[in-house]
């Protein structure tokens, strides 16, 4: 399926700011050309049947953080502005056409008429104002607020009537329209709750026992069901296809509904594909697909796979704890760059590979994830697999004794002994934490391994202060793209997403200058330009060695064929991802 997330292709993002406007259009028509199916292939109907191996945190748009969360599947990219993934070029979407002043520094935007909620409401310009409100309400916590500021500074999203809106950026920004495509969440709903109790009665909207009926959706789906642990069931939001149409004018989506179950583990999860109780999977390693291969060529399984579609377009990384003030001795350790490059080089990256995903996987040494060639700074450091550099750097830390156990210790007797977490029934991430523990004792490193569930993971990610619950955390980061793949969460300091440090201010020089890089290349549109201060956070980043990046498995999209609608061959990627969901139907 589709990615969630802010993939791009990076030619757009400085021609995009032309002043260029579109003509008037009712509705906005799916292209053909981004399906593989014809027209006359399409049937109406049926439920979608795909899988999660984690239960879902909550339904506000405002809270949820997790890649796949339920309000981004409902919304699926409704925003003003979309990409096409036939050529990366940003188009009009819920916006129907686009002007940008000469200083690029305002585009201002002509909405849709016609548009509607799940309920019946209008979308007009109130609803992006009040989302963007929300989501920029530093006490609400918003995992989105960091991407509507540069510099500190606010882009501010102003109503100029019912269907006009302008957006003011404080600096040119090669992100602009990404920032744009942000989805409006209904005024009519949010919006009292938040005149009268502020952030906190935000926060306490659209939990997971909401009733569904109260639940509002922009985008093509609403929430028709949800039972704790076992699935989520959408359905199409039937307004939806009023302005969605299809080249013959049929209302999109064409499926009635869009179920997402909820299984122990990866193993559960392909045990699923192979009884066809799901419909999308996604293998990571060989053996994952050599079974789908074998389950079709034996004729238990119709279904098709198309093995290494492109490289990888998400991490995998461990994160140390910065803020571990309850612990010193640990909190020193963690910040010690030293420390983390001899991690660094426990890391055996192509066991990884070989191991967990079969030969089939992509090692990652940067923030930049490998299917974006043109960002990646081949000259960067690496920190690679070298168990007697990581004991040459702890030695200059002082651990260059064992106590009996067999552990290095200081001179105080202190020893580097440490707990990793990461996500109970991500096998693959379990099978990397044990390969990461197993070089670390070899070397005289205890690492505890635990696996917990990913809610109280991404809890303990995403919480603040000088004392935060966690050592260290194996876990990965999706979305990004190819205007400026460095995330506004991410590398800022004050960033939601800033994991090893979120005491709200650099820690480090280093810190200091990847977030003034990072501003820099943001604001910067030529992209010869914008790449190389690119290159440079990469060689910053490998001084500070803030997060440890391991490798991921390339993409392998696999499909029932009972479903049809998927992408063209030359789309399909870990970019664009396997189909569009509004376009897919049930065959059979």
């Amino acid at each position: 399926m589709r990615k969630v997330g802010k993939m791009a292709i990076w030619l757009v993002a400085a021609g995009a700011l032309a002043g260029v406007s579109f003509a008037q259009a009712q509705a906005f028509v799916w292209p053909q050309k981004w399906s593989a199916a014809k027209l006359s292939e399409v049937k109406r109907g049926g439920t979608l049947r795909a899988s999660s191996i984690s239960d879902f945190r909550t339904f506000n748009p405002f809270l949820a953080a997790e890649a796949g969360n339920i309000p981004a599947t409902m919304c699926a990219n409704a925003g003003l502005v979309r990409r096409d993934p036939t050529t990366g070029d940003w188009i009009p979407y819920m916006a129907e056409s686009w002007t940008v002043s000469p200083n690029k520094l305002d585009i201002t935007f002509k909405i849709r008429k016609g548009l509607k909620f799940s309920d019946g409401k209008p979308i007009t310009a109130d609803d992006w104002v009040m989302t963007w409100r929300i989501h920029t309400d530093e006490k609400v916590g918003s995992n989105s607020r960091d991407s509507f500021f540069i510099d500190g500074k606010p882009i501010v999203v102003k109503k100029i009537d019912d269907y006009t809106l302008r957006i003011s950026y404080p600096k040119t920004d090669a992100e602009a329209f990404s920032v744009a495509s942000f989805c409006p969440w209904p005024a009519h709903v949010f919006g009292p709750v938040y005149q009268k109790d502020g952030a906190e009665g935000i926060k306490k909207m659209w939990t997971l026992s909401e009733k569904p009926e109260n639940i509002v959706s922009p985008g093509p789906w609403v929430l028709e069901s949800y039972t704790q642990g076992e699935r989520v069931v959408l359905k199409r939001n039937p307004f939806f296809g009023e302005w969605n149409k299809d080249e013959a004018g049929n209302p999109l989506p064409y499926l009635d509904r869009y179920e997402i179950r909820i299984v122990k583990d990866t193993n559960a999860q392909l045990a699923a594909f192979l009884a066809a109780e799901i419909d999308v999977y996604a293998p990571a390693t060989v053996d994952q697909i050599s079974q789908v291969r074998q389950a079709i060529q034996q004729g238990r399984l119709d279904a098709t796979i198309k093995v290494n579609a492109s490289p990888v377009a998400n991490s995998q990384f461990i994160v140390f704890n910065w803020n571990k003030a309850s612990d010193p001795f640990k909190q020193s350790l963690f910040r010690s760059d030293k420390f983390r490059k001899a991690m660094s080089h426990l890391i055996n990256r192509q066991a990884v590979i070989d191991l967990v995903y079969g030969g089939l996987g992509t090692p990652m040494y940067s923030s930049v994830y490998p299917v974006l060639t043109q960002w990646l700074n081949p000259k960067v450091p690496k920190y690679e697999y070298d168990p007697k550099q990581a004991v040459k750097l702890l030695g200059e830390l002082g651990f260059t004794r064992k106590d009996k156990e067999g552990y290095l210790v200081n001179s105080k007797g202190q020893r580097i002994e440490f707990t990793l977490a990461t996500n109970a029934g991500n096998a693959q991430r379990e099978q990397i934490a044990k390969l990461f523990v197993d070089e670390a004792k070899k070397v005289g490193v205890k690492v505890n391994f635990t696996p917990i569930d990913f809610n109280t993971l991404v809890g303990q990610l995403l919480s603040s202060g000088p004392d935060r619950p966690f050592d260290a955390i194996l876990i990965g980061l999706t979305g990004g793209g190819l205007d400026w793949p460095f995330g506004p969460n991410v590398v800022p300091c004050k960033g939601n997403l800033h994991m090893w440090n979120k005491s709200g201010q650099c820690l480090d020089p280093r810190e200091t200058q990847l977030d003034a890089l990072y501003s820099r290349g943001r604001t910067e549109l030529d992209f010869q330009k914008r790449q190389q201060i690119g290159y440079q956070m990469q060689e910053a980043e490998a001084q500070l060695v803030p997060v440890l990046y391991i490798a991921g498995p390339n993409y392998h999209p696999a499909w029932n064929n009972r479903i049809g609608g998927e992408h063209p061959d030359a789309i399909l990627s870990s970019i664009w991802g396997q189909r569009e969901l509004e376009m897919t139907f049930i065959k059979k």
